[in-house]
C-alpha cells in the first residue's frame, strides 16, 4: 500500500500537470491557426505521426475544382497562383503560368479596361467584361471580378474569371433570330398591306355586285314578263325558253346576293357584344315561320348560353343551319329539329375541331335534324364555297350557306363540324370559346 504523498510531492506533480495543460493549449491553438501540419504522438506501440489538414485545405480543393478561373496577382501584376481552370483557359500547363505577367493574357481590346481595373481593384471590388487571349491566340470572353486580399506575403489581388463563351454565342444567336423576326414582321406588314388592298378590292366588288350586276338581271326578268304577257300567243314553245331564262336570271341574282353576304362576313371585324343565343334562335324561327309551317316541322330548343359575338353574323349562321334542316327533310316525314347546348373542355375537343381562338372551355351548340343526311366522306367538302351534294333541280341553293357558317364560326374564335349518315339525319355542331 502506497503511503500518502507529501506536500512537496503534490506541488511538483501539480506543476507538471500545469505545464502539460499549457503545452496542450498551445498545440490546439497551433492546429486551429494552421501553424503545424503534423503531430508526433507517443502511444502503446511507440511514436506515431499524424498529418493535419490545414485550415485552407477545403478552400484549396474548392478553388481547384471550380469551373471559373482563379488567379492571384501581386502588386507588379505577376501571377502568384492560379487554378487548373485558368491554365486550361489560356492553353498552358499550370506550372508554366505561375510567375507570368497577367497582362500578357489581356486581349488588345481589353488592355485599357484591365489597366483601369488593376489600378482601382486594390481599393474596392470591381467587375468588367474582359477578353482573355490564350497562348494559341484564341479569344475567350469573360466576366472578370477582382478583390484585394491580405495574405501572409502581403496584399494580393484575387481574380475570378467566368467564361462567357456560351452566353455570348446564345446572345449572338438571339440577335440573329431577332433580325430574322424583324424581317418576318416586315414581310408580314407587306403582306398585310397587300391583304388590305385585296379587301378594299373585294369591298368594291361587293358594291358592284350589289348594284350594277343586279340591275341587268332585273331587266332580264322584267322583259321576260313583258314578252310572256304581250307575245305569248306568238311565241308558242318559246314561252318555256323565256321561263328558263328568267329562272337562270333568278338563280344568278340569288348567287350574287349570297356571294355578297359571304364577302362581307369574310372582311367584317368581330363584335364584342354579349349575345344571348336563345334570342338569336327566336329571331331566326320568326323569319322562317312560313317555311316551318309548310314543312310541318317541330323545333325543340334547350337552354342556350350567352356568348361574345356579332348578332347579325350569328343570326346568319343559325338561319342557314335551320334552313338546311328544313330543306333537306325526308319527303314522307315531318321535319324535327332540336337545338341543344353543352360545355366541352379544350382537352375533350374532337381531333377534327380546330378553333381559331384558344380557351379552357367551349360552348357546343348542336343543330340536330331527322333529314336525309349525307355520307361523312363529304364532310370537308360541304363547308367549301359552291360545293353541293345534290343537284340544283332536286334541292335549290347556291352552295354557299355552309361556307358562310364556317366563316362565322371562325370569326368568333370557334369552329364547326358535322356528323351524319344517309337517311339518318345530321348533326351540325358549332363550337364557341366559353
Amino acid at each position: 500500500m502506497n503511503g500518502a504523498k507529501t506536500y512537496e510531492q503534490l506541488v511538483v506533480e501539480n506543476e507538471s500537470l500545469r505545464w502539460q495543460l499549457e503545452e496542450a493549449t498551445e498545440t490546439l491553438q497551433a492546429i486551429r491557426t494552421g501553424q503545424i501540419d503534423a503531430l508526433v504522438v507517443q502511444g502503446d506501440d511507440g511514436h506515431e505521426l499524424y498529418t493535419l489538414k490545414t485550415a485552407d485545405y477545403t478552400y484549396r480543393i474548392f478553388i481547384e475544382t471550380m469551373n471559373e478561373g482563379a488567379v492571384t496577382l501581386n502588386k507588379e501584376g505577376l501571377i502568384l497562383y492560379c487554378n487548373s481552370t485558368f491554365a486550361s483557359m489560356v492553353d498552358l500547363p499550370l506550372s508554366k503560368v505561375i510567375g507570368l505577367s497577367f497582362d500578357r493574357f489581356a486581349a488588345a481590346t481589353s488592355k485599357v479596361d484591365f489597366d483601369a481595373l488593376f489600378n482601382e481593384g486594390w481599393a474596392d471590388v470591381r467587375k468588367i467584361e474582359f477578353a482573355l487571349s490564350s497562348s494559341s491566340g484564341k479569344l475567350v470572353p469573360c466576366l472578370l471580378s477582382v478583390t484585394a486580399l491580405e495574405l501572409d506575403g502581403g496584399v494580393c489581388l484575387s481574380m475570378i474569371l467566368t467564361d462567357l463563351t456560351v452566353q455570348k454565342q446564345t446572345q449572338q444567336l438571339l440577335e440573329v433570330n431577332n433580325q430574322q423576326l424583324a424581317k418576318t414582321n416586315n414581310d408580314l406588314e407587306v403582306s398585310n398591306q397587300a391583304l388590305n388592298r385585296s379587301n378594299d378590292n373585294l369591298q368594291q366588288f361587293a358594291y358592284i355586285a350589289s348594284h350594277d350586276l343586279q340591275e341587268p338581271l332585273r331587266k332580264i326578268q322584267s322583259f321576260g314578263d313583258l314578252l310572256k304577257m304581250q307575245y305569248s300567243e306568238h311565241l308558242g314553245d318559246g314561252v318555256e325558253y323565256i321561263e328558263r331564262m328568267q329562272s337562270a336570271a333568278s338563280r344568278m341574282s340569288t348567287l350574287i346576293k349570297d356571294l355578297l353576304t359571304f364577302s362581307r362576313i369574310s372582311t367584317r371585324q368581330d363584335s364584342t357584344l354579349y349575345v344571348p343565343l336563345s334570342q338569336v334562335i327566336d329571331a331566326v324561327l320568326n323569319d322562317l315561320d312560313m317555311a316551318i309551317e309548310e314543312a310541318g316541322a317541330v323545333v325543340e330548343l334547350d337552354t342556350l348560353p350567352t356568348i361574345l359575338g356579332d348578332p347579325s353574323q350569328l343570326r346568319q349562321l343559325f338561319s342557314n343551319l335551320i334552313s338546311n334542316a328544313l330543306k333537306f327533310r325526308k319527303p314522307d316525314e315531318s321535319a324535327h329539329i332540336k337545338v341543344s347546348a353543352a360545355i366541352v373542355a379544350e382537352d375533350n375537343l374532337p381531333q377534327s375541331v380546330n378553333p381559331t381562338r384558344q380557351a379552357a372551355t367551349y360552348h357546343r351548340i348542336d343543330v340536330i335534324d331527322n333529314g336525309i343526311g349525307f355520307k361523312e366522306q363529304y364532310l370537308d367538302r360541304i363547308f367549301q364555297v359552291f360545293q353541293r351534294l345534290h343537284g340544283k333541280d332536286q334541292y335549290p341553293g347556291t352552295g354557299i350557306g355552309l361556307a358562310i357558317c364556317e366563316k362565322v364560326a371562325s370569326n368568333h374564335g370557334g369552329a364547326i363540324t358535322a356528323s351524319s349518315q344517309p337517311d339518318q339525319g345530321a348533326t351540325f355542331s358549332v363550337y364557341f370559346p366559353g
